[in-house]
């Protein structure tokens, strides 16, 4: 009886495995050459031509749109921030007319439904932050504040009027956002935020406090204000616009990296706002809701942080095979191969981290820890990596003539901002242990 049954059991697997071995045949045949790969008289395979600005083939996955929408972003990063980058780099200014200029392509608030915004995925927002980072850090700065972090935050959490008064506005680059939540004595803790706000019991809030490192606050039209609620010592976000009194904005100068683009402080001495016009109605109280903003920002920084790594990678290897010692290129010096190697092979695996976290985030599969993972990763990477290329160069990575220097300093920015390497790696720890370990 056993006997039958055991033979039973087998001709059913081999039954069921009989498919299994012919897609394993047919997928076994396509790793060696066939006749129609043959390359003369030997059965030797007919590689892909190997492409060092796309080793591992990523465009491919790109959609049409996407790739329209990265062609579209990439030609006007290049003919018209390139060359504005050094001149703002060196004097730290603003030029008012590139944000108008990236609304009147539908590249801010790209992801928004309506209101004047594009509506396009989350894979395409992380192709135009890569774009513009590839010219420099600042650049992406400005579209990810205004975007990610004031449009958005508007747009998940305003009411319809608050939406209908400044998104297409902001949309246009003709509104300027700002996002202030880093404090003075509070970074990686936001839990301790001095600022505060008191109800008047008239309809009017009061707000007190400052908030410092926000990025292009002394030309913001409007501020996200976030700040603890004395009546419940909650957390809740507050519209406040230019010119209210009370609210000033004055730039942080003399910074030594992310120099092309403008940061100051915001300080609020007894500023008065209606409640009904400032409060974002739809924000749960508490840290949750700045920190749904930062985690799509943080998203595009992972991909805009590659593609300033790439920028490095480029200028670093038409450098070294330009530049001749011993009689030959750098090029051919197998210590500066390995360098070029280890960045390209981090901005390859960066790339396909973000572009994997930006299918889950377009799939409603995503998570918070999945975007500390990346954004740490393709952060980390693409500082060490810009800095060990930077040795290429010798000493003239010290003259910016050369682009590579000021992305390695850009880039030590970006690793800090929006969650430091170490604070992400809590977070994913407590993701990964289920204990937390910030205090």
């Amino acid at each position: 009886m056993a006997a039958t049954t055991t033979a039973a059991l087998r001709r059913t697997l081999l039954a069921q495995q009989a498919p299994l071995r012919t897609t394993a045949a047919a997928t076994a045949r396509r790793c060696y050459a066939t006749d129609a790969a043959k390359t003369g008289p030997y059965n030797m395979t007919g590689f892909a031509k190997f492409n060092w600005e796309d080793p591992m083939r990523v465009e491919e996955h790109f959609s049409d749109e996407e790739r329209a929408i990265q062609e579209t972003a990439r030609a006007f990063c290049q003919e018209t921030l390139l060359p504005k980058v050094t001149d703002m780099y060196r004097n730290e200014s603003w030029d008012p007319t590139i944000l108008p200029a990236l609304g009147q392509l539908g590249l801010l608030g790209p992801t928004i439904e309506g209101y004047g915004c594009a509506g396009v995925n989350n894979v395409a927002y992380g192709l135009i932050t890569r774009e513009l980072e590839r010219v420099d850090s600042g650049y992406r700065s400005m579209m990810s504040v205004q975007s990610s972090l004031s449009m958005g935050a508007i747009y998940q959490f305003g009411s319809e009027a608050q939406k209908e008064k400044f998104l297409p506005g902001m949309a246009k680059g003709e509104i300027v956002g700002c996002f202030g939540l880093t404090e003075p004595n509070h970074g990686s803790d936001p839990s301790g935020m001095e600022t505060v706000a008191t109800d008047l019991g008239d309809g009017e809030v009061l707000l007190n406090g400052s908030k410092t490192w926000i990025s292009s606050s002394p030309y913001a039209d409007v501020a996200v204000i976030w700040a603890r609620c004395k009546w419940d010592n909650k957390v809740r976000g507050f519209l406040v616009e230019k010119g209210t009194k009370g609210f000033a904005c004055p730039p942080i100068k003399h910074k030594t990296m992310l120099r092309a683009s403008v940061t100051g402080s915001i300080f609020l001495e007894d500023v008065r706002v209606k409640m009904d016009d400032s409060l974002l109605p739809h924000a749960k109280p508490g840290l949750g809701s700045p920190f749904e903003c930062l985690n799509s920002a943080r998203y595009g920084i992972s991909w805009g942080v590659v593609g300033s790594l790439e920028a490095c990678i480029a200028e670093a290897r038409q450098y070294s095979l330009d530049r001749k010692q011993f009689k030959k290129p750098l090029a051919a010096f197998q210590l500066v191969q390995k360098k070029i190697a280890d960045a390209s092979t981090e901005a390859s695996l960066g790339l396909l981290a973000s572009l994997q976290l930006g299918r889950a985030k377009d799939a409603g599969t995503w998570s918070p820890e999945m975007v500390s993972l990346v954004k740490r990763n393709n952060c980390y990477k693409a500082l060490t990596q810009s800095r060990i290329l930077l040795e290429i160069f010798g000493g003239n990575a010290a003259s910016d003539e050369y682009h590579c220097p000021r992305h390695a300093a850009n880039l030590h920015i970006c690793s800090t901002y929006e969650g430091t390497h170490d604070i992400h790696g809590l977070i994913l720890g407590k993701g990964i242990t289920g204990e937390q370990a910030f205090f």
